[in-house]
């Protein structure tokens, strides 16, 4: 790598400038050859500028197509369902792709290691829903549309084919509802099938319905290995994997589109503990990681996630959640002592 790659950075609101400060200076000492250019979101940017998705931020994001952020707070009444769901759909970001490994030693479960990619922009999630009058009861009942088009179903199938494929993974899961939702859930397993087919031979393709698939994950999670399913179904099955390899607090994400992709921690801004210095960087830490993979710097994202697996292992220098007491800044540090 000879020049500097832009990347858009939101430090967020709650614990992420502190988190994002954190991983900002873990990226800063691998090498890694990034130019930030900082802009705000949320409450920051409610406060600084009157406005939670400015547009300075929306341009920052079209010039450099890759943004890494910390957690957002959305103002109850400001407009937007959610500030993180806005900049999905204004961007497009299809595929919402959330990786659960097996890190801490000693947990529940052992060889975790699954990618969820989860359709970001249809289904139950699209916000079509009205309430409907009956007598005098203008609220009656209420709603709401699953949107799912072939086209949708199509690009993000496809999309977790190819990432199995370029990460040498050997199996795919599709998880659907088509038993019950059989034109809705029934067209993404429709679809799902006609691409297994192009991959015949380098994927294993298999079939699960939903309520199987959350059992199945807390019996056998270690036979799973790359997951693709609707938006709702998505949301459920993601935090359930973080569940299994110790929560949120290690779990990033990333939403990618064909023009942009938002590197995130997926957890909230933890309002109790922002400012104390005490929050656990990691799900950024590792959302920095995926994104160096995604600029095509993966030498760099591997040398920090091994080093921060040895911290993890080593059983010093973490914060509380991990059950140490060291601040996020000790955290930090430690990863960059054990940088290779």
């Amino acid at each position: 790598m000879s020049e500097a790659i832009p990347v858009t950075l939101i430090p967020g609101d709650g614990i992420g400038p502190e988190i994002v400060g954190a991983t900002v200076k873990i990226v800063e000492a691998s090498g890694a050859k990034i130019e930030w250019d900082r802009q705000l979101a949320g409450m920051a940017a409610l406060n600084a500028v009157g406005d939670p998705m400015p547009v300075a931020t929306l341009e920052s994001i079209a010039r450099t197509g890759v943004a890494l952020k910390g957690p957002l707070e959305t103002q109850l009444g400001s407009g937007y369902r959610s500030v993180n769901v806005a900049l999905r759909m204004r961007f497009d970001l299809f595929a919402n792709v959330r990786p659960a490994r097996t890190l801490m030693p000693n947990g529940r479960y052992t060889g975790v290691d699954i990618i969820l990619v989860r359709e970001n922009t249809e289904g139950l999630y699209s916000g079509v829903e009205h309430y409907v009058k009956i007598g005098n009861d203008d609220h009656a009942a209420a709603e709401s549309v699953a949107i799912i088009t072939r086209a949708g179903a199509d690009r993000v199938i496809r999309f977790a084919f190819e990432h199995a494929v370029s990460r040498g993974r050997k199996k795919l899961t599709l998880v659907h509802k088509a038993n019950i939702l059989k034109l809705s859930q029934g067209l993404f397993l429709e679809t799902g099938r006609k691409i297994a087919k192009d991959y015949e031979g380098r994927i294993i393709f298999e079939e699960r319905i939903i309520d199987a698939m959350a059992m199945h994950l807390v019996l056998t999670p270690e036979k799973y290995d790359v997951i693709v399913t609707t938006n709702m179904f998505g949301d459920i099955l993601s935090d359930e994997i973080s569940g299994l390899v110790g929560g949120l607090g290690l779990a990033p994400g990333a939403n990618i589109g064909e023009k942009a992709a938002i590197f995130e921690a997926v957890h909230g801004t933890a309002p109790d503990i922002a400012g104390r210095g005490i929050a656990n960087p990691g799900a950024v830490i590792l959302a920095a990681c995926l994104m160096l993979d995604h600029v095509g710097d993966a030498a760099t994202a591997t040398r920090i996630r091994t080093a921060m697996n040895d911290v993890l292992h080593s059983g010093k220098s973490l914060t509380s959640d991990l059950g140490g007491n060291a601040t996020t800044t000790g955290f930090a540090d430690a990863i960059i002592a054990r940088l290779a």
